[in-house]
């Protein structure tokens, strides 16, 4: 792999000046920088089949064409780098609940509950070299939409495996074709309603199961209403052969439902 870090390791894509909406791909790479696979213990093999099972894969491709066929195009902003080396999307701290199973900001257990990094890992380092310059620069992003619209949809983009790995907290509850995620404050009835309507000929649509909630940076969380978000989870049986191998023609389908939800939040 590059030993050169990626600089940065996110990138923010420019939509249309007047979109309020950001897509946040957060799950979608495998790249891992040769200092942060320094302290990973699983063989090439096994990491490789840690990527398949972790990465949200495609969820990129599909926000990328959605951007392209929406009516306005909405900004995104994508993580360049897998998972393993940190989750945005998880508090880094004792907040955040995948704790219990090793997979906070700084994971140190695999999907199915083996080693990836030692026990006494200390995160802090990749937390601070990885994780608050991210957060930092998704705050910024939603600040410059706010400034610059009025207001910000956040649609978070994420797949999840069409059977339960053994991380899975939650696992137990329905794994329908598209769940949505949502906040108690940010997701407005609107947009909920926008989603099951735009994702209404993939299949099902379900609710915070198998998984719940969704991204909204801390400075806004709870307190900004102009910041509204909601969570795409798409089970990845629905468009690729899973766990890691190639698309089919359900990803078409799905960006153009992406974009009607996108054209919907656009208003």
């Amino acid at each position: 792999m590059n030993s050169v870090v990626p600089s940065p390791s996110y990138a923010l894509l420019p939509g249309a000046a007047d979109s309020p909406v950001i897509l946040h791909v957060p799950h979608s790479a495998r790249e891992i920088p040769a200092e942060v696979r320094a302290s990973i213990v699983l063989d090439g093999p096994a990491l490789e089949r840690e990527l398949d099972h972790i990465t949200d894969s495609r969820t990129a491709e599909i926000a990328a064409a959605a951007a392209e066929l929406a009516g306005v195009a909405p900004w995104r902003f994508v993580n360049r780098l897998s998972r393993l080396v940190v989750d945005p999307e998880r508090f880094p701290d004792e907040r955040e609940e995948m704790l219990a199973v090793g997979m906070g900001a700084v994971y140190t257990r695999t999907t199915h509950r083996e080693a990836l990094r030692a026990e006494d890992t200390d995160p802090a380092p990749l937390i601070e070299r990885y994780f608050r310059p991210y957060a930092q620069a998704m705050t910024e992003a939603v600040a410059d939409r706010l400034a610059v619209t009025g207001r910000a949809v956040i649609v978070d983009v994420h797949s999840y495996p069409s059977v339960p790995l053994p991380y899975e907290l939650h696992g137990a509850g329905p794994r329908p074709p598209v769940c949505l995620g949502t906040d108690s404050f940010h997701t407005p009835p609107g947009l909920l309603a926008a989603a099951r309507e735009a994702f209404a000929g993939c299949g099902e649509t379900g609710l915070d199961s198998p998984f719940s909630g969704t991204y909204v940076p801390l400075e806004f969380h709870g307190k900004d209403p102009r910041v509204s978000a909601l969570m795409v989870e798409i089970r990845r049986d629905t468009y690729m052969t899973e766990p890691g191998g190639p698309a089919g023609p359900g990803l078409k389908r799905l960006a153009q439902a992406l974009a009607a939800l996108v054209d919907a939040a656009t208003g």
